[in-house]
């Protein structure tokens, strides 16, 4: 095994790049031609991949370092190496690697000025971009119609390492567009035709020469994402943002390595609408994975499923309902408009798609927890000193866990015309916080103990009010609880958290005279409302449910049997 050092290979005339993305970390295991850093100057991003493969032991350079052909930017144990074989790394074989927005130094003969006339038709074509082949059009940049420039962009062509515009190698009007998003090029294709004006093709021979080669590495886009000067400038203040961004489509490339892009069109994922947490706002592969989870599950939609559902706005015409009514409220008397915080818009979306979408019917009931509250009482001043506290909603959790194993479609899921019955026994609580509700889950709530739940629950709780929660600790639930205890009230219609097919709801409890066959007792009861999915479940099992469940509150000896 050798210690090979992997140095930045040829990449055309740039100097001092910046490293902007750390695509590795020490330790892992790496193929040859895998790529190891981002790098970016003014005019594109290219990634510098691994001359070899085997383990990376160590990184030489970190975000916003420069870097320049020959740099080490990492050293590597190379399987079956031999310790002298780092030096080829710049040479033109690694340049291929990523080369793609670099310019190629040999000029090559220039068809894009064949046939220009003064103000004749003058054709443009893709110039020396390396040794590339079959890059792909991702982007069009100018529509037909339009005056261009010498040296403006016309399109944007990505290979699998770097991301490129192509330039006019005249000035004019562009007559015709001969490409399209999708298509692939290669050197020397036509990619428009331009109607010169006058003295714009004068020298239209050099255009792909090694001079045109840096303007095929993106020359003139004014919103070219980060110039390298300015990667010093970290201000990810996105992380506590949605990682959807609706309004920020503006025609202009995604700020993303290609990597990303790539990663992204794979899986269907409209770039220009994710929020970037990455230096400058740049979309990491970590931004399009907790997109696609968004949209998966309910808490974000795309442009175009927005535009198939226009009622998602509380219109109702999807439903054959006359339009939500329009009122000037300020005619009325004074008012006073702000904006509702990001998790009620999300929640109220899915509350709003669960409510129309499934047939709700709600139990309420009483269960008498004096015993158990008496029980409670006592183990907290017993443990008083240890810091431990126990909460009914510990309780009720695993009273929630025995019933739910006695009638296991409680704990279930429809998929499509199946019922999905899960082994596991994850409870989701509703916890309030300063800008809405929130869930967070006990998992594997049946194996644990009632003082281990009530720590967690506590634990989860304050993250959620500090909007430290992660989408793991809020996913997997099976059933939920929802609890007014500590606020007041009698009895509600909780709304099932899909795709849970039902819900307790627990309020306030209170001390009520109860007839025991003799005499009224002061009883203290909890008022129970189960909202259930009729879909899956009856009034006999529902109503079965929550009678069991309030016979183990009433005698918590009952969860050992």
């Amino acid at each position: 095994m050798a210690l090979v050092e992997v140095k930045v290979p040829d990449i055309g005339d740039f100097s001092e790049v910046a490293v902007i993305e750390l695509l590795v970390k020490p330790g892992d295991t790496i193929k040859a031609e895998q790529s190891l850093v981002t790098v970016e100057s003014d005019k594109a991003s290219m990634e510098i991949p691994a001359s070899h493969a085997g383990v990376v032991k160590e990184l030489k350079v970190k975000i916003g370092d420069k870097v320049k052909e020959g740099s080490v930017i990492a050293l590597v144990e190379a399987a079956g190496a031999a310790s002298g074989s780092p030096s080829p790394q710049p040479s033109p074989q690694r340049g291929e690697g990523a080369a793609a927005p670099a310019p190629a130094s040999s000029p090559s003969p220039a068809p894009a000025g064949e046939g220009r006339g003064e103000g004749g038709p003058i054709e443009v074509r893709v110039p020396d971009i390396g040794d590339f082949k079959d890059v792909a059009v991702i982007e069009v940049l100018v529509k037909p119609g339009d005056a261009i420039k010498v040296e403006q962009s016309l399109i944007t062509v990505e290979s699998d390492k770097a991301s490129m515009e192509i330039p006019s190698s005249a000035a004019g009007v562009l007559k015709e567009l001969k490409v399209k998003v999708g298509d692939k090029v290669n050197i020397g294709d036509l990619v428009a035709m331009v109607t010169g004006m006058g003295g714009g093709a004068a020298s239209p021979s050099p255009q792909p020469s090694p001079q045109r080669g840096e303007g095929a590495a993106a020359p003139a886009r004014a919103e070219a994402p980060v110039a390298p000067q300015a990667t010093g400038d970290r201000t990810p203040p996105t992380a506590a943002l949605p990682p959807h961004e609706p309004a920020s489509p503006n025609g202009s490339l995604p700020h993303a390595s290609p990597s990303v892009r790539k990663f992204a069109r794979e899986l269907g994922v409209p770039l220009e609408e994710v929020r970037g947490t990455g230096p400058k706002g740049r979309i990491t592969q970590e931004d399009v994975q907790t997109f696609t989870k968004s949209v998966m599950s309910g808490d974000a939609r795309t442009k175009a499923a927005a535009a198939k559902a226009p009622a998602g706005a509380g219109g109702g015409e999807a439903l054959g309902l006359i339009p939500w009514p329009k009122v000037d409220f300020a005619k009325f008397g004074p008012v006073e408009r702000k904006e509702r915080p990001r998790i009620k818009k999300i929640s109220a979306a899915n509350l709003h798609r669960n409510w129309v979408m499934i047939p709700h019917v709600t139990n309420h009931d009483d269960a008498d927890i004096t015993e158990l509250e008496a029980f409670r009482v006592q183990m907290n001043k017993e443990n008083e000193k240890a810091g431990i506290k126990l909460t009914m909603l510990g309780f009720l959790m695993k009273a929630c866990v025995a019933a739910l194993k006695k009638f296991p479609d409680f704990n279930s899921s429809l998929d499509g015309e199946e019922l999905v019955l899960k082994s596991y026994y994850h409870i989701g609580f509703a916890a309030d916080t300063p800008n809405g509700l929130m869930v967070p889950v006990i998992k594997d709530a049946d194996k644990k103990g009632v003082v281990q739940i009530a720590q967690e629950t506590a634990e989860l709780a304050k993250k959620a009010r500090e909007g430290k929660l992660s989408p793991a600790e809020m996913s997997g639930a099976t059933f939920t609880i929802s609890s007014l205890g500590g606020i007041g009230g009698r009895y509600f219609t909780p709304i099932i958290n899909a795709p849970e097919v039902a819900i307790l709801g627990v309020c306030k409890s209170q001390t009520e005279p109860v007839w025991d066959g003799k005499q009224f007792q002061p009883r203290l009861m909890l008022p129970l409302s189960l909202s259930w999915d009729h879909r899956v479940i009856d009034g006999a099992s529902a109503a079965r449910f929550n009678a069991y469940l309030g016979q183990i509150l009433a005698d918590f000896r009952r969860v050992l049997l």
